[in-house]
């Protein structure tokens, strides 16, 4: 897995991070597991300076955890965390939602538009896993749209670690298919510039995750 193509003004550890990353939301780096530099530099054809830089930042996004002499390891999937995320993200998922209808691009419209087609299309007896992935996609994309790179970033952050909370239930959530579908509407929204109804979806969106999750313990 070579990281050598890496795209303009990005660089060799914010691609490391991006891998890395992605790999550690969808728990195929297990919590709990190590990470060890030489490995992953291997993996991703790259130093072991980017990966060092990729593993702070991680540090910081909560995915990972640094003990002096022992290493670094993957953190692991608090569900006692739901209540707190789910807080935190009733609150800014629709303030997302509003900002991005109100001041996206033409750009970044045509990307969810595009993006709403593809949700729409999704086989919902398609592999969770992928399907997970296009729910990651969509926030991802969304909360770019708003052009605040501040809002963008925690948005990330914590839908990141929801998402490790969907992963660890994913065989057990006949739900999922109809929670990834419904973002064709939020998009259809946002594209729309239809600011409250794209945050009311959002809202539901975040309330419908926590309901799915809950259900199941």
């Amino acid at each position: 897995m070579s990281i050598a193509a890496v795209a303009v003004g990005e660089s060799l550890a914010d691609r490391a991070y991006a891998v890395i990353r992605d790999r550690l939301v969808m728990l195929e780096i297990r919590p709990g597991d190590p990470l060890n530099d030489d490995r992953l530099a291997a993996e991703l054809g790259t130093g072991r300076t980017p990966v060092r830089e990729a593993l702070k930042r991680l540090e910081g996004d909560r995915l990972v955890v640094a003990y002096p002499r022992r290493g670094t390891f993957a953190t692991a999937v608090d569900i006692t965390d739901l209540a707190h995320l789910s807080e935190v993200r009733l609150a800014l998922e629709p303030v997302a939602a509003r900002s991005a209808a109100r001041d996206a691009g033409n750009a970044d419209r045509a990307v969810l538009a595009g993006l709403a087609e593809r949700i729409a299309a999704l086989d919902p007896g398609g592999a969770p896993r992928e399907l997970l992935r296009a729910d990651v996609e969509v926030h991802r994309a969304l909360y770019r749209a708003t052009g605040n790179p501040h809002l963008e970033d925690v948005c990330v952050r914590l839908d990141n670690l929801a998402t490790r909370i969907w992963v660890l239930f994913l065989d057990r959530l006949p739900a999922l298919p109809g929670h990834v579908h419904e973002h064709a509407a939020l998009l259809d929204a946002v594209v729309a510039g239809e600011e409250e109804r794209a945050a009311e979806l959002a809202k539901a969106h975040v309330e419908g995750f926590e309901r799915s999750i809950r259900a199941l313990l």
